[in-house]
């Protein structure tokens, strides 16, 4: 019809329709480029395996700074795509994760170290773990529930299960990273700052049994009785503690010493540190989350910037 622009065409078209045209548009672009994109690959294979050898020579020989350089990254970079691609609803819930994560680390770093802190960070630490878990565990079973039709029963859609499915498997899986790596390094600040004994291993104040050597408070709960709350742990050396004070002091099973007498215990088998506990795929694929994260970006435009000094554009 005269006087009828194409881009209005594409208006009245359905995303799937508007993403075919986009598709086969690209492609009579790209005809007879075969030589060069070849080239493009080979760069793209070639800084991939660079990569990898780079990252994984960096993470053995300084392990530390590594960890550090990559949540820095797990951080920044997905607040860059949201704020460019407009997710607002991801980055509303990556802002009040900051937040109070930041007070935490806050907390966790001051000297001296309030009584109050290891509890409150294993309170905080220990909700994000079992909610990114449980969020994690629905959007991997909705998108098998898409996977096998389930959806027509109900009448969704498969584009809308599967999207809300890969969604949800994204931020368990990126806030379980983010939990884990600064729950990891909150223990690693109060195990230098927290306790009671001095450096020759003895303890530098007296309390007495019904007083909890981490936060100083009075213990209420007997040992045999079960908390409303939280239950009374006793190490094998005899002291006991608030259940969040103790596990506050051992979280990611950093600190395997008694708070008060720096006797050695074995603090994982007297409670079960959901860090350490967590199914070894679950952890690997962790893993993956971070390098796709933090690394796939640079690498990707560390290609791009190859490709535009050689002219392959």
């Amino acid at each position: 019809m005269a006087g009828v622009h194409p881009q209005d065409d594409l208006l009245k078209m359905t995303h799937r329709e508007n993403w075919k045209v986009q598709h086969e548009r690209l492609h009579v672009k790209h005809r007879g480029h075969e030589a060069m994109h070849a080239e493009m690959v080979l760069i793209l294979i070639a800084t991939l395996v660079v990569a990898q050898i780079v990252l994984v020579q960096w993470k053995q020989r300084h392990h530390r700074s590594y960890n550090l350089v990559t949540l820095v990254q797990m951080w920044v970079v997905p607040l860059y795509f949201t704020i460019k691609l407009y997710w607002w609803r991801f980055l509303s819930m990556w802002g009040m994760f900051s937040v109070v994560t930041s007070y935490v680390i806050f907390r966790a770093t001051r000297k001296p170290l309030s009584c109050r802190t290891p509890r409150m960070v294993y309170k905080w630490f220990l909700l994000i773990y079992k909610l990114s878990y449980a969020v994690g565990v629905l959007g991997y079973l909705a998108i098998m529930f898409t996977m096998f039709g389930f959806n027509v029963f109900f009448r969704i859609k498969a584009e809308d299960s599967m999207d809300v499915g890969v969604i949800m498997l994204f931020y368990g899986l990126y806030y379980g990273v983010m939990g884990r790596d600064f729950a990891e390094i909150c223990s690693d600040y109060m195990a230098s700052t927290i306790g009671y004994y001095n450096k020759g291993g003895m303890p530098s104040r007296s309390l007495t049994n019904d007083i909890c050597a981490v936060c100083g408070q009075r213990i209420l709960v007997d040992l045999e009785e079960e908390g409303f709350i939280e239950d009374t742990y006793q190490l094998s050396c005899g002291h006991i503690f608030h259940e969040f004070c103790i596990r506050g002091w051992c979280i990611v099973g950093k600190k395997q010493t008694c708070p008060y007498c720096n006797e050695k215990v074995d603090l994982k088998r007297m409670m079960n540190n959901p860090w350490e506990k967590t199914h070894v795929l679950y952890g690997q694929l962790l893993d993956w989350l971070r390098y796709l994260v933090a690394w796939q970006p640079i690498i990707i435009g560390i290609v791009h910037g190859i490709n535009f000094s050689l002219g392959l554009e």
